[in-house]
């Protein structure tokens, strides 16, 4: 798995952003606390879509009018620029991206105490692409991992949980990540952007109320049912 495998496999960029909303709404629901996936509305200009697991490892998916720009950085990888003594990016990973994307390149938060960007994964998709794309020419060192098996060399298997079966890999997620067990059709109803009611969200977390997620759900700008007591 490389950042070229999971370009070909990405949806749409407003299938993408559903699905970032739903990841969003899941872990308000489920979770509560620091969010593992957040959405946030007013990234600026833009809008973005935020995955943090605490150990190293993040990305940042920004939907602008100009297109979707992701940044990954997987701590383990040997593509880190921590590696290189100049802190350079790995050969390729920006090669033949847009420049309209030069302002998510320069993006403080993206980057290190002086400034540098810093990436192991960059893909991008312009209105006018049938595609998503990624640095042209890549060579990729091995997977590391157990055995150097099953793990993408740049980190890019973080995204796969927005893969068309997310659904199941939620479920498996929370499952290994929360320890617990979720309702997979309460998480299917989440992803199919389907309003919210209680009946949902208690199928998730029988502790929570859309009123009581009421301002989460909209600053992410999820739907919620006129009535919070409609049933699923």
């Amino acid at each position: 798995m490389t950042a070229y495998d999971i370009a070909a496999k990405l949806p749409s960029v407003e299938a993408l952003r559903d699905r970032c909303k739903a990841l969003a709404v899941l872990e308000s629901i489920v979770d509560g606390g620091e969010p593992y996936y957040a959405y946030v509305r007013d990234w600026g200009d833009a809008e973005a879509a935020l995955m943090t697991n605490g150990s190293g490892d993040e990305w940042a998916i920004v939907f602008t009018v100009d297109g979707a720009f992701i940044r990954l950085f997987d701590h383990e990888s040997a593509m880190t620029p921590y590696d290189d003594p100049d802190r350079e990016l790995w050969p390729g990973l920006l090669d033949g991206i847009p420049a309209v994307f030069g302002p998510q390149v320069e993006e403080p938060a993206f980057g290190d105490e002086e400034g540098r960007f810093l990436a192991t994964a960059v893909l991008w998709r312009l209105p006018s692409d049938d595609r998503w794309h990624a640095g042209e020419g890549i060579t990729f060192p091995p997977p590391h991992g157990v055995s150097g098996v099953g793990s993408a060399p740049d980190g890019s298997d973080l995204l796969e949980i927005l893969l068309d079966d997310i659904v199941d890999r939620y479920v498996e997620f929370a499952e290994e990540y929360y320890e617990i067990a979720v309702d997979r059709a309460a998480v299917e109803h989440v992803v199919a952007h389907r309003p919210l009611t209680d009946a949902v969200v208690q199928a998730l977390n029988p502790e929570a109320t859309v009123a009581g997620l009421h301002d989460d759900i909209d600053a992410i700008g999820y739907p919620t049912a006129p009535t919070a007591s409609t049933t699923a």
